[in-house]
């Protein structure tokens, strides 16, 4: 199997203000990468960029909403001006949700979501295709567990992952014979301040997270070198922690005690 040697690579990463993109790009950095970071918030990707450049890395911003296919276009075409092609795109950018469906009063959070997380992707992988077709690349796309499995309060949420896993599952295939790999990253809970940024009931973000932060969640630093580590061996798919892989596989022999166990844990959230 063919290796990736980050040093020097060519790599367009979105959603590179905060969180795992934050962290991501600082791995990058480190590893010697040739960076495009895309987000929408300049000042926050100006910090992150700084970060990278004091770790050496060559770095453009290229602020983007990936809801725009245009500016999804022109991310791509900045990055190839500056550094003559892409050899990787980390599909990053993602927003999330936090209300049971009965509740939610302001539906167009479900095409506001399905926007950012899945038709920002696809943007984005289309007019990075031909680049990294170039240069036998690698596409990653930053999913969720919840694209494997349906998790109460997240009913758009994981709609949206679930299109991912679909989208990326399907290019797998049609790109096996193109020398470009694709990898899919499916994280539990990290700490990245995500939630926060949740979208609640009204369509409004709900400015705190509805889940204790320091019990069973992991740290972007963390999750970032998981990534990264994929990435080198050009993973198919990355599912972190054993206990979401033993949960994907019981999903498998036990679907009803899988729903349970979500049932359970987001009741005992709204309890605490």
């Amino acid at each position: 199997m063919r290796k990736l040697d980050i040093h020097g690579r060519s790599i367009l990463l979105t959603g590179a203000s905060s969180g795992i993109g934050h962290a991501l790009a600082l791995g990058l950095a480190r590893e010697g990468a040739r960076l495009a970071l895309a987000a929408r918030g300049r000042d926050a990707l100006d910090r992150v960029a700084a970060e990278c450049r004091a770790l050496g890395a060559p770095v453009i911003c290229v602020p983007t909403d990936v809801t725009q296919p245009d500016a999804c276009r022109a991310a791509v075409e900045a990055t190839v001006a500056a550094f003559g092609g892409i050899d990787v795109l980390v599909n990053n950018a993602g927003i999330s949700m936090w209300a049971r469906f009965e509740e939610i009063t302001d539906l167009t959070l479900f095409e506001r979501i399905m926007r950012v997380n899945y038709l920002g992707a696809v943007y984005c992988t289309y007019h990075a295709l031909p680049h990294l077709k170039q240069r036998r690349g690698l596409l990653v796309a930053v999913s969720s567990l919840t694209g494997k499995t349906g998790v109460p309060t997240r009913s758009a949420y994981a709609a949206s992952k679930h299109a991912m896993q679909g989208f990326f599952d399907t290019l797998r295939i049609e790109l096996a014979e193109s020398g470009v790999d694709v990898l899919i990253v499916s994280p539990g809970f990290v700490k990245t301040g995500v939630r926060e940024r949740a979208l609640g009931a009204d369509g409004q973000p709900i400015g705190r997270s509805p889940r204790d932060e320091e019990r069973d969640t992991m740290s972007a630093e963390r999750c970032a070198e998981d990534i990264l580590h994929a990435m080198r061996q050009r993973q198919r798919e990355l599912v972190m922690t054993a206990k979401a892989r033993v949960g994907l596989w019981l999903r498998l022999v036990a679907p009803g005690v899988v729903d349970r166990i979500a049932l359970r844990a987001v009741a005992e959230k709204r309890d605490r």
